[in-house]
């Protein structure tokens, strides 16, 4: 082979090496971080770069998110019970210069750094504190991570608690302890429904004694107005008698003054008529009975007249001033002259 043709063979074959050494391509999750002759020169963006073979090497740094899984361990709890815990750690690099030349080895040194943290953080718990408070210990170890790691461009994004194991004769105590809190709590359910029972059943007693009573108060309601109305009827019915009672006795005593003054009866016959007058107002109840003066001079011509009849009864016939009969069965009634100024009281 002609040597001229060995040696532009030999020069495309390096300046196919050297294109290939020269060009670079950085993915879109990926910073290159370019260092010429051991020194760190940039860090490039995602798309084609070119740098200087032999001279420059670029080192590629995923930016996406990763996880580190925490080996497990144990830890002791503040009441004095040894765990089992493990957990996962999520990141994101920030800084790809601070990534590399911060920290030797990333993944041990995070490792390493969750675990003490960890330790530290359930060893403040007690054992039932620990076991429901994973919310709280994932936040507490991821903001201790963060502040670490910052040093390091890596932004911790969470932490996660995969479990906490407590030894088997622990775990055995729980399960007892959990079936007597649901044992418990049956029986508080059961009495609360006994309670809400009897509640119910008061209730209804206490309703039905209420509506007892509105029952007996309308009845006794209903027969006080039945009554009411009774006694107003008879009250009515007593009232309307009195009345018709009145007016006949009126229309009876109109009748016979009528019958007085058509018969021009003198001073005798109406002095009787007064007197048996009085002697209806005294037939009342009222316990005193006053009598007018004029009343004295009703008693003289009373007392006139019965002396006058008593002269005259050996006769066969007595004759009034007005020449009327007097009846043979007619009783003779002897009065005395009262004393003027006399009250009767009944």
């Amino acid at each position: 082979m002609n040597p001229i043709a060995i040696v532009l063979i030999a020069i495309a074959l390096i300046g196919i090496l050297v294109l290939v050494g020269a060009v670079k391509i950085v993915r879109p999750y990926q910073r290159g971080l370019v260092e010429r002759l051991g020194k760190y020169k940039t860090t490039r963006n995602p798309g084609l770069s070119l740098i200087l073979p032999f001279i420059e090497t670029m080192q590629l740094i995923d930016m996406r998110e990763q996880v580190v899984d925490v080996p497990p361990q144990e830890v002791i709890t503040a009441d004095n019970v040894v765990v089992a815990v493990d957990a996962v750690v999520y990141y994101e690099a920030t800084d790809p210069q601070r990534l590399v030349y911060n920290v030797a080895d990333f993944f041990t040194a995070i490792t390493k750094l969750a675990q003490t943290n960890l330790r530290n953080l359930i060893g403040d718990l007690e054992l039932d504190r620990a076991l429901t408070s994973r919310d709280i210990i994932n936040t507490q170890l991821r903001e201790v991570l963060d502040d670490a790691t910052d040093k390091w461009g890596v932004r911790v994004v969470r932490v996660e608690i995969q479990r906490i194991d407590p030894p088997p004769d622990i775990v055995s105590a729980m399960h007892a302890q959990m079936r007597a809190e649901r044992d418990r709590r049956a029986t508080v359910t059961e009495a609360k429904g006994y309670q809400e029972a009897a509640i119910a059943r008061a209730d209804g007693e206490q309703q039905a004694a209420v509506l007892s009573a509105q029952g007996r108060k309308q009845a006794a309601v209903l027969d006080a107005e039945g009554e009411a109305q009774a006694i107003e009827l008879r009250a009515r019915a007593n009232r309307l008698r009195l009345e018709m009672t009145g007016l006949g006795e009126g229309a009876a005593a109109k009748s016979r003054l009528t019958g007085i003054k058509e018969a021009n009866a003198d001073q005798s016959v109406l002095t009787v008529e007064y007197l048996s007058a009085l002697e209806t107002i005294g037939d009342g109840r009222a316990t005193k009975l006053v009598i007018p003066a004029e009343f004295s001079g009703l008693l003289g011509t009373v007392a006139a007249l019965g002396a006058a009849i008593k002269d005259d009864d050996t006769d066969d016939e007595v004759r009034p001033k007005d020449g009327l009969p007097i009846p043979e069965d007619s009783e003779r009634v002897e009065l005395a002259e009262p004393d003027r100024s006399e009250v009767r009281e009944r």
